[in-house]
């Protein structure tokens, strides 16, 4: 029997609509299609919609007593810069982690269902989804982290353990900033996850972290410590965007469909595919 190889991307910061993915979904399935067929299943991460609605109201009380100087600069502000404050879990308060979370944990089981219990697996994820997939991966690969609420939303899955975790692909990440939080920058994630050999013991994995220089929220990530030079197999700097775009900060949104990611990336999920279906 045909074994799938499930594809979960992951959006990042600002406005999003459910179908942010479907260029970068079209664009894979048409080069992976020769040789794998239909047998590449993509699903979205999609996260936003667990935050626009509390930042739309936000936006109506903090605009209720008249107008404010740059309305259009304070929007932005708000429907980047609170994505990623709102994320992060407090002591007395951990709703919008949650929730996040329980919807990536809602697309993996979706992903489960579609590609099978034990699909290896590869995210994509872009921007604050890349800090988002990182945290949600190091709570699965540390069990004790997981919170109630996403447990009832998992199955006891290979996959929706996140032990079938085969390639990431990170776009325009600033998990550099967020390193800052922790002590000489952190730990990061392990990929391939530690559990993938006793599923696929051939396959190897990667983890590639794409960046433009131009792209003043990416950076890095092998340079942070030690462990994060073991962890993150390449940093690979690229020119994203067309002419208006690929040389200043609006690169951060051009990603998605560039042909130097999508390209290695439909090779590595197609030679994932040959591997498990030999």
């Amino acid at each position: 029997m045909t074994q799938k190889v499930a594809v979960a991307v992951v959006h990042g910061i600002g406005r999003q609509e459910p179908g942010f993915y479907a260029d970068l979904k079209r664009e894979i399935e048409d080069r992976c299609r020769d040789v794998c067929g239909d047998n590449v299943v993509i699903e979205p991460v999609y996260w936003a919609r667990w935050m626009q609605d509390a930042e739309d109201r936000l936006w109506g009380r903090m605009t209720g007593d008249g107008p404010m100087n740059f309305p259009t600069v304070r929007r932005l502000m708000i429907d980047f810069v609170s994505d990623a404050m709102a994320y992060q879990p407090t002591t007395h308060d951990r709703k919008a982690y949650d929730d996040i979370h329980g919807e990536f944990a809602r697309s993996l089981r979706r992903l489960a269902e579609r590609a099978g219990a034990n699909a290896p697996l590869c995210i994509i994820a872009h921007s604050l989804g890349t800090v988002i997939s990182s945290n949600f991966i190091y709570d699965l690969q540390n069990p004790h982290k997981i919170s109630a609420a996403i447990q009832s939303v998992m199955e006891d899955t290979p996959l929706d353990r996140g032990e079938t975790l085969t390639l990431l692909y990170t776009m325009g990440s600033p998990l550099a900033l967020w390193s800052l939080r922790f002590r000489e920058f952190g730990q990061p994630i392990t990929v391939p996850a530690p559990q993938l050999a006793q599923h696929y013991p051939q396959l190897k994995g990667e983890w590639i972290n794409y960046y433009d220089r131009d792209d003043v929220v990416a950076f890095p990530l092998k340079v942070l410590n030690e462990a994060y030079q073991q962890a993150v197999t390449a940093d690979v700097q690229v020119n994203v965007g067309g002419l208006l775009t690929s040389w200043n900060p609006l690169a951060h949104m051009e990603y998605w469909t560039d042909r130097d990611i999508l390209g290695p990336v439909s090779q590595a999920i197609t030679a994932v595919w040959q591997a498990v279906n030999p």
